[in-house]
């Protein structure tokens, strides 16, 4: 049975990386996880000012000499990127995958054994500026104190139909067509809507007199999973969601949802063997 690690939002704490990097050489499991939110907070900003490059020098470098450690036993490593990094580096992350280092698999299918893996990145809409991996939910709707994706700023250029009338929903039913999701994993970085992995610290917070949702997650993504129950999901965004409720796991129907977000200094480490997800445990490193 393969043992697979998942984690989100690194944020560029190197100590996290750190600990992931020991732990991958310590257990060995056959896949490791990323779901978005890898690089430093502004790092589209930094690099330009101080030419800083993490995913250069410690990304890529770190990596690339835990795949030199470990040789045949290196994992296979699947990413996305999330609402807090840039665009810009993308084709740094996709030249990567040609070396073997991982899978960059935003809007792609990949294998793992007889493991199908999706992974999807955008979020719906939420108060930050940065829109590079933001899109309208189900519709046009942007919930009080957000910010719409048609504002807002772009480290890449993105066709204006696209920004304007894309939506999770539409993405996620062109992703995947009509294949069987019995056996999939699915690598999101936005949790589902209205359950125990996307709850906000937003208790009591108005905006022009009308109460703020304290559930933030995916609708789409919600949906999504109810009707097309993947095997397993994998989400984070939402740092202070476990604490507040206590779950880092969900099930929706037979799908297991599971959170790698957490709001304190260590590393989240979830480790699952997808065939017997319920078996699943958190870490913190």
């Amino acid at each position: 049975m393969p043992l697979c690690f998942f984690v989100s939002d690194l944020h560029g704490r190197t100590r996290r990386y750190q600990r992931l990097f020991e732990a991958i050489s310590a257990e060995r499991p056959a896949a490791v996880f990323l779901g978005g939110d890898l690089l430093p907070h502004g790092l589209w900003r930094r690099e330009a000012e101080a030419g800083e490059d993490f995913v250069q020098d410690f990304l890529l470098a770190g990596f690339r000499r835990l795949r030199a450690s470990l040789e045949a036993v290196y994992p296979r490593v699947f990413l996305i990127l999330g609402n807090d990094d840039g665009r810009a580096p993308e084709a740094t992350f996709q030249a990567a995958q040609a070396e073997g280092l991982w899978q960059y698999v935003h809007e792609r299918h990949a294998q793992l054994g007889d493991f199908d893996v999706y992974g999807y990145a955008c979020v719906p809409p939420t108060p930050f500026l940065l829109k590079d991996w933001e899109r309208y939910d189900v519709s046009r709707h942007v919930e009080p104190g957000c910010v719409s994706p048609e504002e807002g700023f772009r480290t890449v250029p993105v066709p204006e139909n696209q920004v304007r009338y894309g939506t999770i929903q539409d993405d996620l039913a062109r992703l995947v067509g009509d294949r069987s999701l019995d056996r999939a994993i699915m690598l999101f970085h936005a949790p589902p809507y209205q359950t125990g992995l996307d709850r906000a610290a937003l208790d009591g917070r108005m905006v022009e007199n009308v109460p703020m949702d304290v559930h933030v997650g995916s609708i789409a993504i919600q949906r999504f999973i109810a009707q097309r129950q993947p095997l397993v999901t994998l989400h984070g965004h939402i740092h202070e969601s476990a604490r507040m409720t206590g779950r880092w796991s969900e099930r929706i129907g037979r799908s297991w949802c599971f959170s790698g977000a957490h709001d304190g200094p260590e590393l989240a480490l979830v480790r699952f063997d997808p065939e017997d997800p319920a078996q699943a445990t958190r870490t913190l490193l």
